[in-house]
Order: C-alpha cells, then structure tokens, then sequence
C-alpha cells in the first residue's frame, strides 16, 4: 500500500505541473493577443485622427481659398480701373500663396491616403487652375477672364463637396 501510494503523489502532482503550464501557456497567449489587439486599435485610431486632421486642415484651407476668390469677385466690380488693377495685383500674391498652402494640404492627404481621399484632394487642387487663370486674364484686361472667374466657382465647390464626400467614406471604413 505506502508504494501505491506514492505513485498517486507523483500522478497527482505530474498532473498538478502539466495543468499549470498548460494554464500558463493559455494566460500567455491570451496576454499576447490582447496586446496585439490593443496595439491594432491605438494604431488604427491614430491613422484615423491623422487622417482627420489632415482632411479637416484642407477643407478649412479650401475655404480660405475660395474667400480670396470672393474678394476678386468684388475688386472686379469696382468702378475705378486704377483701384482695381491695384487690388488685383495683391490679389494674385494673395492668391499664389493659398494656392502653395492648398497644395502643401493636398500632398499631406496624399500621405495620409486613402488613394480615394488622394484623388479627391488632388481634384480639388486642380479646380483652383481655372480661378488663377482668370486672374491672370483679369490683370490683362481680358473681357472674358470674369465670366471664366465666375465659371470656376461651381466647379471648385463641387470637388471639395467630393472631397467631404470622399473624406467622410475614409474615415467611416475604418
């Protein structure tokens, strides 16, 4: 009997090690997966917050932009020629400059991706060709550069619609 019982002891206690492994071994795994799992979520949710910024940062831009345009818009209806060459003449500095601002946005949302969001932004950029155009039309005294400057107002708008559009669809996948 006293080597019987021995034998329990040993049985009992192999089984007791073998249990608590496998249980360590489970509590490892299960650690490691919830890291991973909450490594996942902090980097998906700081490509989001980036991505955000960077959209927010060209949408608010945009609209500085477009009130630049608006002040074209007015200065071309001025009555006096002499003012209004003036006024325009700071205008298109004004104007280069939003445009570099827009275009630095623009290359950040392309960092930032995604390649919809990308082309959106760069669609965006473009629609500003025709508003800088007619500016240039307009210091030269082309009779048609106004009606183009007006032309260019639907357009603009709508690429930076489809860029909300395209930014909202980016930032509501993840």
């Amino acid at each position: 009997m006293p080597d019987s019982t021995f034998w329990i002891a040993a049985l009992t206690g192999g089984t007791a090690v073998l249990a608590s492994w496998v249980t360590s071994r489970g509590n490892t795994r299960a650690a490691r997966i919830q890291a991973e799992t909450a490594a996942r979520a902090q980097q998906s949710e700081r490509l989001r917050e980036g991505r955000r910024t960077a959209y927010l940062d060209l949408i608010e831009h945009a609209h500085q932009t477009a009130e630049v345009y608006w002040e074209v818009s007015a200065a071309q209806r001025t009555a006096d020629p002499e003012r209004r060459a003036t006024t325009l003449a700071e205008l298109v500095e004004r104007e280069l400059d939003a445009y570099g601002k827009l275009r630095r946005r623009v290359r950040v949302v392309e960092l930032e991706g995604p390649p919809g969001a990308a082309a959106a932004a760069n669609a965006l950029q473009k629609a500003t060709g025709p508003f800088h155009r007619a500016l240039r039309g307009m210091r030269s005294d082309d009779p048609e550069a106004v009606g183009h400057f007006d032309a260019a107002y639907r357009p603009f708008w709508s690429a930076l619609t489809d860029f909300v559009d395209a930014a909202r669809d980016a930032l509501h996948a993840e």
